[in-house]
């Protein structure tokens, strides 16, 4: 497998795919609005948010580090990323969810079993 280096990292503790589509001539400060105003999170939390366009050819990723906004943008050439439906919803997603996501997969598929947790057997 080839290495990528500009990518979020596996660690990342929160991480929320944003649904809708939006214009994508909205660059960080646009896009912290809609994580502020629309979502009610605080975009300097650290958290990543990923946004893609109506086209679904362009995935926007904005996230906080220290002292300004991290912007990732990836435009692919011929093919679409694979979106899960709109909803009003905030889809959360991990570390490798979002690697997923960039490298073409349908995330809504590559789930694995849910984890179960019982108390008792009887």
């Amino acid at each position: 497998m080839r290495h990528r280096y500009l990518r979020p990292s596996w660690d990342l503790p929160e991480i929320y795919l944003y649904r809708q589509p939006i214009d994508f001539r909205k660059q960080a400060n646009g896009l912290a609005l809609i994580v502020e105003q629309e979502l009610g999170h605080s975009p300097f939390s650290g958290a990543l948010y990923a946004f893609t366009n109506r086209q679904r050819n362009k995935i926007k990723c904005l996230m906080w580090e220290d002292n300004g906004f991290v912007l990732y943008y990836k435009s692919l050439a011929e093919e679409k990323f694979k979106w899960p439906g709109p909803s009003d919803e905030l889809m959360p997603l991990n570390g490798e969810q979002i690697n997923w996501l960039l490298d073409g997969y349908d995330i809504t598929l590559l789930q694995g079993h849910k984890t179960l947790h019982y108390e008792s057997v009887g």
